[in-house]
């Protein structure tokens, strides 16, 4: 068996979630997911088979962000896989949705941050076994830290 450290790569005005799926019906439940829990969502997904064609089957309503998240799932070439490639909307927005949808079988990352999948290849094929999501702390918040916390979550509408 061999390890694998694979980048996904998408704009830095994106949002992405990586999960797992187990079912050719996912790209329509999971479209269906985005549009109703964000209208007029901006995003493309792709989710990849694991058996019959083992097609990477995609959707969504942006024709550049549908390439973006085909174009990750080529490179990660992980079966029952999908990928969500959003803008101008968060995971925090669409992922009570996500996960009760249900195909949906885990959740890698949720996350605007650079990622790496770490990927393991065998005579099978391929599979997820974790995310790198971002970088590692780097030292705990002091109290004006939780004051700058506090206040960008009150700028954004998540606190009153």
């Amino acid at each position: 068996m061999e390890l694998l450290n694979l980048p996904l790569v998408f704009p830095e005005d994106c949002n992405i979630i990586l999960g797992q799926s187990h079912f050719i019906k996912t790209v329509e439940d999971l479209y269906e997911v985005m549009v109703n829990s964000v209208p007029g969502a901006d995003f493309g997904l792709a989710f990849s088979e694991a058996s019959g064609p083992c097609l990477i089957r995609k959707d969504g309503t942006n024709n550049e962000l549908i390439d973006i998240a085909v174009q990750n799932l080529r490179t990660l070439a992980c079966g029952h896989v999908f990928l969500i490639v959003m803008r101008g909307c968060y995971p925090i927005n669409v992922l009570p949705g996500v996960k009760a949808c249900r195909e949906v079988v885990n959740i890698f990352c949720a996350t605007a941050n650079p990622t790496q999948v770490i990927v393991a290849q065998s005579e099978q094929g391929r599979g997820i076994l974790g995310v790198i999501d971002g970088f590692s702390p780097k030292g705990i918040e002091l109290d004006t830290d939780i004051s700058h916390r506090k206040k960008f979550l009150l700028d954004i509408g998540y606190k009153r």
